[in-house]
């Protein structure tokens, strides 16, 4: 059993979003994808402005063992993105659910209806 925050919703892909602000929605990645992928050598992360669709592949983290793509769990507009993953992907490794990786202002927060909560995400992976 893993120890999944209660306040974050997650998508089937391993990403979690956290509502921040009236529009404003953090992404990050699970612990369960950060163990699966390895150690972070690399993260190439959206651009801020970028329109993205809910689950629309945004962004790419790369381990020593493989690359994976990321996406975004809801539809708006990239308004920021981690500077300091930049040098330190390391950083997710360590602490998955405190470092987040983008920001999405979303168009509808309806989308976040459509993740899991903490107790459908940990059935998920226990499968």
């Amino acid at each position: 059993m893993h120890d999944l925050p209660e306040n974050l919703k997650y998508a089937t892909s391993h990403e979690w979003a956290q509502q921040v602000d009236d529009n404003i929605v953090r992404v990050g990645i699970t612990d369960f994808a950060q163990q699966a992928l390895g150690d972070l050598v690399y993260i190439q992360l959206p651009e801020v402005g970028r329109e993205v669709a809910a689950n629309e592949q945004c962004a790419v983290v790369e381990s020593v063992k493989t690359a994976s793509d990321l996406f975004s769990p809801v539809a708006g507009t990239i308004i920021a993105f981690n500077e300091l993953l930049l040098d330190e992907p390391e950083q997710v490794n360590d602490s998955p659910y405190q470092t987040w990786l983008f920001c999405v202002k979303a168009n509808d927060l309806a989308d976040l209806d459509a993740l899991m909560d903490a107790d459908g995400y940990q059935a998920m992976i226990d499968q």
